[in-house]
């Protein structure tokens, strides 16, 4: 999905390959739309550079300036040289009621986003370290709706990604899943883990907050 040209001429901005766009930590005011180029999302974990995203034309970051009043949880970096589409809040309604295509894609990010930050507020709330990483493996599980959760599931995600999402030092998540990986309940690779039965992970955490609230 490509904006009429002269929204560039009005919201327009453009940057050569390497540029920074935004930095991480700083504060977000407004978000991008990509009308052509490609921009890398990168963040510093553990001292390194880590890319997250690769976006192209028709996609959009920086969103959550949008929904949130917090710093930047990540770094955008021109790949080449980028058209971009720069909205701030103040203009943002203006630009919804021109543009419905934009709208519908907008509403389907920040139904994502929101949903994406209610999930992790539930992992987030378990009281037990190994039940919180299951939890995860759960979520990613259910973010795809073709999964056979009769067959193994093979996730995906790495030690540091589910670290992430559970709120806790990646060691300790290491040793989680190493511990699993013994019983049997996962095989655990650099770059994703296949789960054996996440009906069992779905259960003892459906388990656990039944009692939390009971």
């Amino acid at each position: 999905m490509l904006l009429d040209e002269k929204l560039f001429d009005k919201f327009g901005v453009e940057y050569e390959p390497n540029d920074i766009i935004f930095c991480e930590f700083e504060p977000g005011n407004d978000f991008y739309f990509i009308q052509s180029g490609r921009v890398e999302i990168v963040k510093i974990i553990n001292n390194r550079e880590k890319t997250l995203d690769i976006l192209g034309p028709g996609d959009v970051f920086g969103e959550m300036a949008i929904l949130e009043e917090e710093p930047r949880s990540a770094s955008a970096i021109a790949i080449e040289h980028v058209k971009l589409l720069r909205f701030r809040r103040e203009n943002f309604d203006a630009l919804l009621q021109g543009n419905p295509q934009l709208a519908y894609k907008l509403l389907v990010i920040f139904s994502k986003r929101i949903y994406d930050a209610k999930r992790r507020l539930m992992i987030l709330l378990l009281d037990d370290p190994q039940l919180k990483v299951m939890d995860v493996m759960n979520m990613l599980a259910e973010q795809d709706p073709h999964l056979d959760v009769q067959e193994p599931v093979t996730l995906r995600v790495t030690v540091q990604e589910i670290a992430n999402w559970a709120g806790m030092q990646i060691n300790d998540v290491q040793k989680i899943l190493t511990h699993l990986n013994k019983l049997g309940k996962i095989e655990l690779f650099n770059d994703r883990v296949v789960v054996r039965n996440i009906r069992d992970f779905q259960r003892l955490v459906n388990s656990r907050r039944k009692s939390m609230y009971a």
